[in-house]
């Protein structure tokens, strides 16, 4: 048992959490994962970018995770692009607690709806401000609408009343009307809540579901009215509690916004996440990626083809061991003519006179029987015979056969022999056809073994892969240039005038210390005091990364002076009420100097605990204290790839043999912002 759908629930609850989490974010991208499925990459003014899934009749939510993407963007996502790129996502809503969701979008082309369909195989529709289909993933005529380009949209017709809209007496009224159907058929049917929640309405309220309609009172309708009110309360006004379901093999079942009474017990198991998109985003990528993992595992169709072949293999026993009867017997057929040859010679000879002297074969047949029963010796054996065949039959002590009277004794012996050899070679063409259908079944077995060994495996390896794929929420200080000094102090530094203003104005606390290079065109360098002072340590590694990081690198100085202040004398009023610049504070008392810093940076390179291979970058002493592995950098004129491979050979020079190809082989975007201005040359290492 395993979730088949998302439910108005679900829709309600992941609506509601979107609503705080994207709502004034802008499109920055589009893309169309596979035939049904959509991401809108969104931000949001300073909040590290992230993805909303949309996938046509089955999932909404936020993801973490970073998704494969095709090469070429098919049609649909080309005209998402065309129409949705740099929109911003005004409105989130579920329509009428059905499982549709509409994102109302500001673009150029003015107030856009997205309309994401979730129930049966789904759709995902684009609809102008006159209510016009712009474009739809998915174009069809329908007997009560049509998705057509150039058409008004509709909505599909209603699953049943809005059950946030139903009063008690509407309730009582529309159950009555199922008659003798089962309760909890008919609160699915009657409100499109779906058999999980109709259910669990019922489980709440002590309401057997079998009942019939028709044998409510007023006080039981009453109570499933009360019971679908406290439901809906919580998804409205967000009070979940988002939890994933397993099962004892520790499967995902089903991902809820509360826990459901229907789960309590009988071997599942709860595990719950912070909020129901985070629980989504877990159930449906784990589930996906393994479906499609265990896609090309197919044991029920090798389990199949092992009972085809087991039936062959019995029929092909079964035929070798009645070849082996037969060639058993035939040979003793043979061997009995000849021990009794002189018995059966006069048996073959007394019927064959009797006929020429003109005697019936009835009356040949009574005279046999009648010396047969006088015991006379030839006739013993005799014991019916076939007059259209002209076979006698015989029995031999206990082994029945006949005699043809068209052949001679020694000729019907010698058809019995060769009647054996063809069994004998029966079974050796048999025995072949044996051997080989046992091969195939042993091997078929063999692969049933391996296949569900995967199935076994395949979740977990699954879950160890998707675990590196999951985009780690980044900190605040990562938008900016940052390191951490040799001592454990956080130090955050601006890349631009943009976030020189946001740094200062939103991210310096009074504890905290600020450098700047003096000279026009530099960062401010923040040292996050963390309720700590700061060590002169960190002050002398600050500096250096202030002057690395100013004009000065640039223009190749091989020192600047660099001075730190402390926050509350940073202003945005010059001396004389003079405007400072964007990204520029105007700085008001004394200065504490470092005169003559060098400029220099180091980049160095590590494997973790979890054998990640990472680079590092910062002021040479921060560098030195977290790899062995490092070049220092200094202001020079390689730019561009030529100085970034230089780079990782010095680095690979210094790595073990194992690593050194992984080295090699790494991205230059790892590193390249810890190479001011991207530009110097490698003084040493």
């Amino acid at each position: 048992m395993q979730k088949k759908e998302f439910t108005s629930f679900g829709v309600a609850a992941v609506v509601r959490e979107l609503k705080e989490a994207i709502l004034d974010s802008r499109v920055n991208n589009v893309y169309q994962l596979n035939g049904k499925t959509l991401l809108l990459k969104l931000h949001k003014m300073d909040k590290p970018a992230f993805s909303l899934v949309l996938e046509a009749g089955r999932r909404l939510h936020l993801t973490s995770y970073v998704s494969e993407k095709p090469q070429a963007p098919p049609a649909f996502c080309m005209a998402m692009r065309k129409y949705l790129r740099n929109a911003r996502l005004m409105n989130i809503e579920q329509y009428e607690f059905e499982r549709f969701v509409l994102l109302t979008l500001e673009t150029k082309e003015g107030k856009l709806q997205l309309v994401l369909e979730l129930f049966g195989d789904g759709n995902i529709i684009l609809v102008g401000e006159n209510g016009q289909i712009l474009q739809a993933l998915s174009y069809k005529r329908m007997r009560d609408r049509n998705i057509l380009r150039g058409e008004i949209f509709q909505f599909a017709p209603s699953s049943g009343k809005n059950p946030l809209k139903v009063s008690r007496e509407d309730l009582l009224e529309g159950l009555k009307g199922f008659g003798d159907v089962e309760i909890v058929r008919a609160v699915a049917r009657l409100l499109g809540v779906g058999g999980v929640y109709a259910e669990e309405v019922l489980l709440r309220v002590g309401v057997d579901k079998t009942r019939q309609c028709s044998s409510l009172s007023q006080t039981e309708v009453d109570a499933i009215f009360d019971g679908l009110q406290g439901q809906l309360s919580r998804v409205i006004s967000g009070v979940l509690e988002p939890c994933i379901v397993l099962n004892e093999e520790n499967s995902f079942v089903d991902s809820v916004p509360f826990k459901l009474m229907r789960y309590e017990g009988s071997g599942f198991k709860l595990q719950p996440y912070s909020s129901f998109n985070e629980a989504l985003d877990e159930f449906y990528v784990r589930v996906t990626a393994v479906e499609k993992a265990l896609s090309g595992v197919e044991v029920d169709q090798l389990k199949r083809e092992a009972e085809r072949l087991k039936r062959i293999v019995a029929d092909q026993e079964k035929v070798m061991t009645e070849a082996d009867a037969s060639a058993l017997r035939d040979k003793q057929v043979g061997d009995m003519i000849y021990a009794h040859s002189v018995e059966m010679q006069a048996l073959l000879d007394r019927f064959s006179s009797a006929k020429q002297s003109g005697k019936e074969w009835n009356a040949i047949v009574s005279e046999a029987l009648a010396e047969k029963k006088a015991g006379v010796k030839p006739d013993v054996f005799f014991e019916s015979f076939d007059a259209k065949g002209l076979i006698i039959n015989v029995c031999v002590d206990d082994l029945r056969f006949g005699l043809n009277l068209r052949k001679s004794l020694f000729e019907n012996a010698a058809g019995f022999y060769e009647l054996g050899k063809r069994a004998k070679q029966k079974m050796a063409g048999a025995g072949d056809a044996l051997d080989d259908s046992r091969r195939k079944l042993a091997e078929a077995e063999a692969k049933i073994r391996e296949a569900e060994a995967l199935e076994q495996a395949k979740p977990a390896e699954v879950a160890e892969r998707l675990e590196k794929l999951k985009v780690r929420r980044k900190e605040w200080f990562e938008k900016f240039r940052w390191f951490t000094s040799s001592d454990g102090f956080l130090v955050v530094a601006g890349k631009d005038a943009v976030s020189n203003e946001v740094l200062i104005k939103k991210h310096t606390e009074s504890e905290d210390v600020v450098f700047h290079a003096d000279i026009v065109g530099a960062p401010f360098v923040v040292v996050k005091a963390g309720g700590k002072k700061a060590s002169e340590q960190v002050l002398s590694e600050a500096g250096e990364f202030a002057a690395a990081f100013s004009r000065g690198w640039r223009e190749g100085f091989g020192s600047v002076d660099v001075y730190w202040v402390k926050p509350e004398q940073l202003s945005k009023t010059g001396p004389s009420g003079e405007y400072v610049s964007h990204g520029a504070f105007a700085v008001n008392g004394k200065r504490n100097w470092f005169r003559n810093v060098p400029l220099r940076v180091a980049v160095g390179v590590g494997v973790g605990e979890d054998g990640e291979m990472r680079f590092v970058g910062g002021p040479v002493d921060a560098v030195s204290v977290r790899t062995k592995a490092y070049a220092v950098m200094m202001p020079g004129d390689v730019a561009g790839k030529e100085l970034f491979m230089r780079v990782l050979r010095f680095l690979a020079g210094k790595m073990p043999g194992e690593l050194r190809e992984r080295v090699l082989k790494a991205s230059v975007e790892e590193f390249r912002e810890f190479i001011p201005y991207g530009v110097g040359r490698i003084a040493e290492g």
